[in-house]
């Protein structure tokens, strides 16, 4: 049933290095040539400012999106291990053999 052990409700899920500096990599990169596109693109400045609020605003969005998506992720990892102790708990509690 239960091997004796806390349940740990705050996993680290450590990344490495090399993953860590990949995402930041692709984030700067990504962004500094939509930036550079914008810029040099053949157009008058009014829709360049469009264009940069577009930007700025796309990743914010997908920032809070990421957050609230991990967040009720989470969430749900940590109210199905407190249902699974509740239940570990009470079988431990049970005893089939008492009348």
């Amino acid at each position: 049933m239960t091997s004796g052990k806390p349940i740990n409700l705050n996993p680290s899920h450590d990344h490495s290095t090399a993953w860590v500096t990949q995402v930041w990599l692709s984030f700067i990169i990504s962004i500094a040539a939509t930036m550079i596109g914008i810029i040099y693109a053949p157009v008058n400045s009014w829709v360049r400012a469009y264009l940069g609020m577009g930007l700025v605003f796309s990743v914010g969005s997908s920032l809070s999106l990421a957050k609230t998506t991990r967040d009720l992720h989470e969430s749900k990892k940590v109210l199905s291990r407190i249902d699974e102790a509740k239940l570990e708990r009470l079988l431990a509690q049970h005893d089939p053999y008492q009348q």
